[in-house]
């Protein structure tokens, strides 16, 4: 859980980094930081038999979660912001974030600019405010704020990760739970060597474009690309069946499209196949928006075979992101069978 809780935005995942960094040592065989900040940490397969095939296989969790960055500060000293990442913006409203200044963290309080309900018309109550009309209050006077925040500040959601019932819910679930899967990945391979090299990627800037698994993959070169991430389980009240994508405690997502990628089929059926072999839950997705670092691996050079395993996850996007440890411990399982 405290994964959840460190900050990092696109392009500033300082902190997720420093805490990869610590949780690898004696878990690889290399590691590394490219120039994007990625983290890539190479586990060499054991000694192949007579005809066996060992992949080079990419394995990537992104660090970075939705957030914002300082864009501006008016003459009052209220800050306005820049997302980073898909918000819905009724999630929004009256948020504690924290400002991070290169001299430390500023508390703040987020809203949109508007009327109170108590004077508000019908018509402006209705009315869903867009990203740029939110401003953050720093409780400080303007040049108080113009002296310790400036342009390019990052700015994060404030909320502490718990357990649910059997759910752990936090403000970056997406992706912090699949960074933690991957390291539980390396755990587990680090007294037996796996079938094949496994490069696993901890890929920066996900959430605006999939670019540090892009650089990635073309510096690591892989035979096949797996990304980890969540996927829609809206498996709640008011939404019909057909559209929950997948569903909390019936398995890890083996994804079969989203609208960056169309899984490599052959990839598809083997994750399946196992899965059904070893009784490992899982379930097949079609997600009809949203990408993946999988995208990324597969796109690269000429090409990668690639599939995504996916998290179901509830309220993707809001500081109350859940998953379910049971599909947790299908999606670990389920990696662990194809990479032993």
């Amino acid at each position: 859980m405290h994964l959840s809780d460190l900050p990092g935005v696109p392009g500033q995942e300082d902190a997720v980094r420093d805490f990869v960094l610590r949780e690898l040592q004696g878990l690889a065989d290399e590691v590394r930081v490219d120039a994007l900040g990625n983290v890539i940490a190479r586990r060499a397969a054991r000694k192949a038999k007579k005809d066996d095939r060992v992949e080079r296989v990419m394995i990537a969790a992104h660090m970075d979660e939705i957030g914002f960055l300082v864009r501006f500060i008016d003459d009052r000293g209220f800050v306005r912001v820049q997302a980073l990442g898909g918000f819905d913006t009724r999630n929004l409203f009256a948020r504690n974030v924290t400002v991070h200044t290169r001299s430390g963290t500023l508390p703040g309080l987020l809203t949109p600019g508007g009327k109170p309900v108590h004077i508000a018309s019908p018509e402006e109550r209705k009315k869903i405010p867009e990203v740029r009309e939110f401003f953050i209050d720093l409780g400080l006077g303007a040049e108080d704020v113009r002296a310790q925040v400036r342009v390019g500040d990052m700015v994060t959601l404030d909320q502490t990760a718990r357990r649910v019932g059997n759910l752990i819910c936090g403000k970056a679930m997406d992706d912090r739970a699949s960074v933690f899967l991957l390291l539980e990945t390396l755990r587990a391979l680090k007294d037996t060597a796996p079938r094949h090299e496994v490069i696993a990627v901890f890929s920066t800037q996900e959430e605006v474009g999939l670019r540090g698994a892009i650089t990635a993959a073309y510096g690591v070169q892989p035979t096949v690309g797996i990304g980890l991430d969540v996927t829609l389980a809206v498996d709640t009240p008011g939404v019909a069946p057909e559209e929950a994508v997948t569903r909390m405690g019936e398995g890890i997502g083996i994804k079969v499209f989203d609208s960056t990628m169309i899984s490599h089929r052959a990839l598809v059926d083997e994750f399946w196949d196992l899965a059904q072999e070893r009784g490992i839950p899982a379930q097949l997705e079609v997600l009809p928006l949203g990408g993946t670092d999988g995208a990324a691996i597969q796109r690269s050079r000429g090409g990668v075979p690639s599939v995504t395993l996916s998290l179901p996850t509830r309220y993707i996007h809001t500081v109350v992101e859940a998953v379910q440890v049971d599909d947790l411990r299908a999606g670990l399982s389920l990696l662990l069978a194809y990479l032993q």
